[in-house]
């Protein structure tokens, strides 16, 4: 028996889908400021990489989701992806406005270097730079700065959303 997945549920899954290729896009122009621009990343900006990283994976099983708990269960994992994002960037920004605080080699960059995924791909996970090193701002904000809109919008994007369920008429 082929079910017919209800029109909103199907919206919802599109939305979720973009939600994964937005996030991969932020992630490819991560990789183009650090191999194009040669800004090295830090350890908080390795940090923001797995919150993008995470919120793609979780924006993939809401897209493959076939049920209304499957697209909730993505939407709070993703939702605290985001959250996680935003505690990084903010806290990086913190940093580059404090010259005396330090993230770069010390316990953070000791952590984010000795995860699996570092040593798997060390191109995309590995501290190659201080938190201190401020780049030329875009637009008159910082790329930490720009982080954070991004994780912000994504959360808000998550958490204000109310889908519509299709009404059923069985």
């Amino acid at each position: 028996m082929n079910a017919q997945i209800d029109p909103a549920l199907r919206r919802e899954r599109r939305l979720y889908l973009l939600l994964t290729v937005v996030s991969l896009a932020l992630l490819g122009g991560a990789l183009y400021f650090q191999y194009v621009l040669h800004e090295d990343p830090c350890p908080l900006c390795i940090l923001a990489r797995y919150a993008l990283v995470l919120i793609a994976i979780f924006g993939l099983v809401g897209a493959a989701s076939r049920s209304w708990a499957g697209i909730q269960f993505a939407r709070v994992l993703a939702a605290l992806s985001a959250i996680g994002g935003m505690a990084a960037s903010g806290y990086l920004i913190y940093v580059q406005v404090n010259p005396l605080v330090s993230c770069g080699y010390d316990v953070v960059e000791a952590f984010v270097d000795a995860l699996p995924t570092s040593r798997m791909l060390p191109q995309l996970f590995q501290v190659q730079g201080m938190c201190q090193t401020v780049y030329p701002p875009i637009l008159g904000l910082t790329l930490p700065m720009w982080s954070l809109a991004a994780f912000v919008v994504i959360f808000l994007s998550l958490a204000l959303r109310r889908p519509r369920r299709g009404i059923s008429l069985r």
